[in-house]
């Protein structure tokens, strides 16, 4: 099973049963994002702190 989707499943498991649909979607966005993040790392592409801090400086302008 792809790891998204196992993810996603053990994700709503985990939720409580009167949670909402945007609950629901939030979440699995959230599992999306991190899961992407960590195939990113896993690829090499990486920003130092210093890289990072620097496009923050370009974006508040």
């Amino acid at each position: 099973m792809n790891i998204l989707k196992e993810a996603t499943i053990e994700t709503i498991k985990k939720l409580p049963d009167e949670c909402s649909l945007e609950d629901i979607m939030y979440e699995i966005n959230f599992v999306a994002q991190v899961l992407e993040g960590l195939n990113d790392a896993e690829k090499g592409n990486l920003l130092t702190t210093e890289e990072l801090l620097n496009r923050v400086e370009e974006w508040a302008k």
